[in-house]
């Protein structure tokens, strides 16, 4: 009787007595770790000449431009002064579009109305662009020379700071990243320039000034593999400037030409023979961070840096695309630029 009832049982229930190997429960595979945010650190090294990059001694900034996308014929705009072209760097825009024509020492720094003014009279910055569409994210500004901050909007960054020198700013901008990691973070180094302004651009004391901004720049690329930040950080160098005998402001190729080195993930490193000029800087940073660009930007990123797989795939996820208004307001969503994609040179 017992027998019989067992083999009831199993005719019935037989997943409680007997199970083959094969059918053995599966194992969910395990999800992905998620794919880091990008984050950008731009470092922009005032009055860096392209002979200066060339001639100095510099094996931080060589060893960035072993694994970058990097040209040293990108160029700036005229006047070839600071305000104009830093702002170009970070509007997307030349003077035509922002209106900054001069530093502001003898004459107006804005000269004429920003074609599309926020609020307090600005034209939009990446900064801005970023707050508006991603207001969570980290931003922060570090600038050696004062008239930086004239450029940016102040409710933009989480943190913008004038340091006195480029070791304090370098060093005050090592310590705001390791505490929090910002999404964008710009780092503005001026004593190259004062060494330009000194001594001249083709001097022993400007090259020795190269040569300490080398050791600056490897400083900020120290802390990515400390930080486990290696992988998903582009890191962009780039000046506002070159220089003829102890000047700069004028129209020869030594002042508005100027180096523009991209490095990262999908970066595809080797000489860029597209033309690069500074106010595609925003439009580049931009695109990295899948933001929506104003209308009134004439910058385009600069696609030829990135593998084509990534530009690619950019394109196919993405079918439509609206750009972004000036008004940087909710219309403007987080959606991928395919737009810019479209526009990229190659």
């Amino acid at each position: 009787m017992q027998s019989f009832k067992l083999a009831v049982a199993f005719l019935l229930f037989p997943p409680l007595f007997a199970q083959p190997a094969d059918s053995r429960p599966s194992i969910p595979a395990p999800i992905p770790p998620a794919v880091p945010a990008p984050r950008i650190i731009v470092i922009g090294v005032d009055g860096l000449s392209v002979s200066g990059v060339r001639s100095a001694h510099t094996p931080r900034l060589h060893e960035l431009i072993a694994r970058s996308a990097w040209t040293l014929g990108a160029r700036g705009v005229m006047p070839t002064l600071s305000s104009p072209n830093w702002a170009s760097a970070i509007d997307g825009a030349g003077p035509e579009q922002h209106g900054i024509t001069s530093n502001g020492h003898f004459r107006k720094m804005v000269a004429i109305q920003p074609v599309c003014p926020d609020g307090d009279g600005m034209f939009p910055t990446v900064f801005a662009v970023l707050r508006a569409q991603r207001p969570g994210s980290g931003i922060a500004v570090f600038h050696d020379w004062a008239g930086f901050a004239n450029l940016v909007e102040r409710s933009a960054p989480d943190v913008m700071r004038h340091e006195s020198g480029a070791a304090k700013t370098t060093a005050a901008a090592v310590r705001y990243w390791r505490q929090f990691h910002p999404t964008l973070m710009f780092v503005h180094l001026d004593n190259v320039d004062h060494a330009g302004h000194m001594h001249g651009w083709s001097s022993p004391a400007y090259q020795a000034a190269v040569e300490q901004a080398d050791r600056y720049i490897g400083a900020i690329l120290d802390m990515l593999p400390a930080d486990d930040a290696l992988g998903s950080t582009f890191v962009l160098v780039t000046s506002d400037h070159g220089g003829k005998g102890r000047h700069h402001g004028h129209n020869s190729l030594e002042e508005i030409q100027i180096p523009w080195i991209l490095a990262g993930p999908e970066i595809a490193p080797g000489e860029i023979t597209a033309a690069v000029y500074t106010f595609d800087t925003a439009a580049t940073i931009a695109w990295i961070l899948s933001l929506d660009t104003p209308e009134c930007w004439i910058g385009r990123p600069v696609l030829s840096a990135f593998r084509p797989s990534a530009v690619a795939a950019r394109a196919r996820s993405h079918s439509e695309h609206t750009a972004g208004d000036c008004s940087l307001g909710p219309s403007l969503s987080p959606s991928e630029p395919l737009g810019n994609v479209l526009w990229g040179r190659h």
